[in-house]
């Protein structure tokens, strides 16, 4: 029978007795592994399972007793069979002496190859034997821990699996229903109580209670559900609100399906009921905000109408230059309207995106607190602070390298209160009318927010001062982007 080769290490410092071991234990057909010197056993150890060691007691340097020893010491061998060959008359001191190292047995000299070959071959397969021990063992606890491991697995995955069924019944809002058409016996789950806002303990589930907590509206689609499978109908789905005994309201879309005898007679009816509340309430934002984005966008092309009907210049290209600039104006508030969501705008930032082009060399100065503005105020106040900047880049203190532009505001009662300074620019004259963009700005601030402008021509720069109410109830005149005809009108007196 094919076994596995052992390694069987034969130790001595004499090259005659090496191959006399070698000729003798060649019948065995291992593998004989040499070593000239204690060190160099030592080294093919570590390198190699041995099996079994024939080691001579005397050789120089290391002897086989401290051989021995060195061996036992190190984990790996303190089990490797070790057998001592002496060429000396051993007493039984010496004996004990190898015993005690680790040897399991003596051979003396002259060597008898019959008794070596069987000493040895018993440890070799003692040493097949264990290791095949070791592996059949191995190979069981491996058994054992890929099983266990296999049981834990499922059995973690048949828990997930639960919990994953409870979490979709939870976070889907479902309840499931049995209905016994016969007996008339109603079965909820825990879903099914949740939904309704009942509990089991305190709520009898039965045709009464549970239309008793139907929308009034809806009743008839329980009626309505009962006459259809009356009339052989074998599923049915409807959407119904119920009222919970909270008094909240909930929109729920319940699916029925029915069970019949040999005779197509229904005998149950079973369901699932799935709240869609949230769904409903975002239909309704979504319808909202459809209305709003609707309503903006109307008021929004009715301003932009406005200015391009109101807008005067003497040339083409001056005009399309004043229409392109008001337009950006309003697409620039709106950019940050958009951004918020519509709820607003920061003052500071309509002034930042108003005079990026302009800010050269420190010559604007801000100072103002932040101010949050409604939609309509922005739109409005942005318009406003255009012209004032335009005004100033053509004729102002935006207009020379030395003039200097100061804007500061402050918040009392609820009323903001802009000014607008400028000094180092031009010679400022008191015009002698007022031009498009001063009584557009006049118009758009008084009749449009409900507040009042004042412009002082001074010679050192013009000063301007701006006050607007910042209250829905103050601004109530307009809506987000709104810009009516009594406003057009207005602008339209304005423009002469």
């Amino acid at each position: 029978m094919d076994h596995e080769k052992v390694n069987i290490l034969l130790v001595d410092d004499q090259p005659a007795k090496l191959l006399a071991y070698e000729v003798i234990l060649k019948e065995l057909g291992e593998n004989l592994v040499i070593a000239s010197s204690g060190r160099e056993a030592l080294e093919l150890l570590l390198k190699t399972d041995i099996a079994v060691i024939l080691v001579d007691v005397c050789m120089p340097e290391l002897d086989g007793f401290e051989l021995a020893a060195m061996i036992r010491e190190h984990p790996r061998f303190q089990k490797t069979a070790m057998i001592f060959i002496s060429a000396i008359q051993v007493s039984d001191i010496d004996r004990l002496r190898g015993y005690e190292m680790g040897a399991v047995d003596y051979v003396p000299v002259p060597v008898v190859p019959e008794v070596l070959r069987a000493k040895i071959k018993v440890f070799a397969e003692l040493y097949r034997k264990t290791r095949e021990l070791e592996r059949l063992n191995q190979e069981l606890e491996d058994r054992v821990r890929a099983r266990t491991a296999e049981l834990e697995n499922s059995t973690a995955r048949l828990r997930e699996s639960e919990q994953r069924r409870s979490m979709a019944i939870a976070a889907g809002k479902m309840g499931s229903w049995d209905w016994d058409w016969i007996s008339g016996d109603w079965m909820w789950d825990e879903g099914q109580y949740r939904i309704f806002g009942v509990g089991p303990e305190s709520f009898e589930v039965n045709p009464a209670n549970v239309q008793a907590l139907l929308h009034p509206d809806d009743v008839d689609q329980l009626r309505k559900a009962i006459a259809e499978f009356n009339k052989g109908a074998r599923a049915y789905e409807t959407e119904f609100r119920i009222i919970r005994p909270d008094g909240e309201v909930r929109w729920c879309v319940g699916t029925a399906a029915a069970t019949v005898d040999d005779s197509s007679r229904v005998v149950r009816v079973s369901g699932v009921t799935v709240d869609i509340t949230e769904r409903k309430r975002a239909e309704e934002r979504q319808n909202l905000l459809a209305r709003e984005v609707d309503h903006r966008a109307k008021n929004a092309l009715a301003l932009a109408q406005s200015i391009v009907r109101l807008t005067r210049a003497d040339e083409v290209k001056a005009y399309v230059n004043a229409v392109e600039g008001r337009i950006n104006a309003l697409a620039r508030v709106h950019t940050i309207l958009s951004l918020s969501s519509w709820q607003g705008a920061e003052l500071s930032r309509l002034i930042d995106e108003e005079l990026a082009p302009y800010s050269l060399g420190g010559q604007i100065i801000l100072a103002g607190p932040e101010v949050q503005l409604l939609p309509a105020t922005a739109q409005t106040l942005a318009l406003a602070l255009h012209e004032l900047f335009t005004n100033s880049a053509k004729y102002g203190a935006l207009s020379t390298r030395s003039g200097r532009l100061t804007i500061g505001w402050q918040v009392e009662d609820q009323v903001l209160t802009l000014s607008w300074e400028e000094s180092g620019g031009p010679l400022v004259m008191p015009p002698k009318s007022r031009g498009f963009g001063t009584r557009s700005l006049l118009a758009s601030v008084e009749s449009q927010l409900g507040g009042q402008a004042r412009f002082d021509w001074r010679a050192e720069g013009l000063l301007c001062r701006l006050e607007v109410p910042l209250t829905r109830k103050m601004a109530a005149t307009t809506t987000s982007g709104k810009f009516d005809d009594a406003s057009s009108a207005e602008l339209q007196r304005a423009s002469g």
